[in-house]
């Protein structure tokens, strides 16, 4: 079976599951990796690994009793399905006694608490990969902010969570993803000390907040003890927010250029951020005679087995190069030209990236993090792409009026910061638009049940 077959029967099997996107494609990549034989089970021994691969080592007693209640058919295996259940399982219960802590303190901020998980001995590992894109990433936008320079200077990482510490590169990069969310005069700058490096890593937390993070299961002391898979995941947040921030027919009305026949504007602002990138990938893709002769078409789903072998980049770049306006030539010269021709899919990897250096856009990736798929990264690359170079020519607004289609209207404020709240305490779908993404309740049964846990019977509701 070839390995996109067989990651996308894993999507599949999970797709009626209650999970985020990022919970899926690490359920995913954790199970392919351990599936050596792509058999679709896992075999009991190597139950530990998958644990491991999925970002948490469970002592072993631990693992055997997750596997008497997951193993539903006593096969002494696991499924996709299985290892998903164990997966939701254990995040929502931290995060559900994260949150009972979290809106029965004082002061409302969020402080963390040793999950009964953690106090029975679950430890956490971190991407190295994910530290390296997103160092590389604070490091281009920051080297030339005055009270940031010498942070981000030389930052290697066995420093990399240590500099985060006095909040100030979290400050910063809060009000990159959104600008203007905290007054830089309000951030300690001078004259640091612990609790002045508290009061900014508190400012930064409860603004990344305000602008839709889930901080419910990460303090101060957090940052302050370097908890690398926590500092990752408030980045990964605060930067995918900034990313996914131009994606919006204001900023960019050329996406209306990617409606298909039939459908209106307001399908397109119903579509997530992710399925937008996706839309305008494959929009580009169909015009490419290269992409067409080399995969007869086909459509890219996914930010992971479908892009392993380059192909779809390399030609994706090779129709987004930027153009002169006025001549309607290549800028870079000699122009970008596909290169699908290539020993490997590293060799391509490593070619594609080089065409992106030239377009300043080689950011979150790695040949390697492309041929293994990583979701995360990948998305991050092509929302980079997408928002540097869009070639995107909007349609007609006298069509789009004569069409009925409604125009572009923003977001009023007080939906945004509801959606932003919602957010923040950590809903699964996540909420992206008012109009779709509260239709089937689930968000609502959240809400309730974090308002006053225990209220939800979760039995009843049809996820």
């Amino acid at each position: 079976m070839a390995n996109d077959e067989y990651e996308s029967g894993i999507r599949q099997a999970l797709a009626n599951m209650s999970l985020g996107t990022d919970d899926v494609d690490t359920v995913v990549n954790a199970f392919i990796t351990v599936d050596t034989n792509q058999n679709g089970c896992i075999e009991k021994e190597e139950v530990e690994d998958l644990f491991r691969e999925s970002g948490l080592k469970l002592p072993k007693y631990k693992i055997r009793d997750l596997m008497k209640e997951a193993d539903l058919d006593r096969n002494n295996t696991i499924s996709p399905t299985e290892f998903a259940r164990i997966y939701a399982q254990l995040t929502s219960e931290e995060y559900s006694r994260q949150f009972k802590t979290a809106i029965t303190t004082k002061s409302n901020l969020k402080k963390s608490e040793i999950s009964n998980a953690s106090a029975e001995g679950t430890q956490h590992s971190y991407s190295e990969e994910e530290c390296a894109a997103f160092n590389k990433w604070i490091t281009k936008n920051l080297k030339d902010d005055d009270d940031c320079k010498d942070r981000v200077k030389n930052m290697q990482a066995n420093d990399f969570f240590k500099r985060m510490k006095d909040g100030i590169i979290l400050c910063k990069m809060v009000n990159l993803s959104q600008p203007d969310t905290i007054d830089e005069r309000t951030i300690n700058k001078k004259n640091l000390n612990i609790y002045r490096e508290q009061e900014n890593i508190n400012l930064a937390l409860n603004s990344a907040s305000a602008i839709g993070c889930n901080i419910v299961n990460i303090g101060a002391e957090d940052i302050v003890q370097k908890k690398e898979h926590l500092i990752l995941g408030l980045l990964w947040q605060v930067i995918r927010i900034g990313l996914f921030r131009k994606i919006d027919l204001i900023l960019e009305p050329g996406i209306s250029a990617l409606l298909l026949e039939g459908e209106t504007l307001d399908d397109l602002r119903a579509m997530s951020p992710e399925d937008l990138l996706l839309r305008w990938m494959n929009y580009h893709l169909q015009q490419s005679d290269k992409y067409k002769e080399a995969t007869g078409g086909k459509v890219i789903t996914n930010f992971s087995a479908d892009i392993k072998d380059s192909i779809a980049y390399t030609c994706l770049l090779e129709r987004i190069q930027p153009i002169d306006e006025e001549t309607q030539q290549y800028e870079l010269s000699p122009p970008i030209c596909a290169k699908i021709e290539a020993k490997s899919n590293t060799a391509r990897a490593e070619s594609m990236l080089e065409d992106a250096e030239r377009m300043n856009c080689r950011e979150f990736v790695t040949a390697k993090d492309i041929t293994k798929g990583n979701a995360k990264l990948n998305m991050a690359f092509v929302a980079n792409l997408f928002n540097t170079h869009p070639a995107l020519t909007p349609r007609d607004m006298e069509e789009i009026e004569d069409s009925k289609l409604s125009p572009p209207t923003e977001e009023k404020r007080e939906v945004k910061t509801y959606r932003n709240w919602m957010n923040s305490l950590g809903v699964s779908p996540r909420v992206n638009k008012f109009t779709r993404d509260l239709t089937s309740g689930l968000v609502l049964f959240q809400l309730y049940e974090q308002v006053k846990p225990g209220c939800v019977d979760w039995s009843k509701v049809d996820k």
